[in-house]
């Protein structure tokens, strides 16, 4: 919503750079994506090893958090 709001006030101050920011913003969630599944694929493997290396004292029965 507020994204919506700086955008409305973009448009009243300035239109042309409000309509190639509306045009642009598409292409560039599209560039950035791949970055985004890297980013979550990342996360995934650390978040394994930290399962892997805190796994035996998980067993032993060590109190986490």
């Amino acid at each position: 919503m507020a994204t919506f709001l700086l955008w409305l006030l973009l448009l009243f101050v300035c239109w042309p750079l409000a309509l190639l920011a509306l045009i642009l913003y598409p292409l560039v969630w599209l560039l950035l994506l791949p970055f985004r599944l890297v980013g979550l694929a990342v996360g995934g493997v650390f978040e394994l090893l930290t399962a892997i290396i805190t796994l035996p004292a998980r067993l032993l029965g060590a109190k986490g958090h």
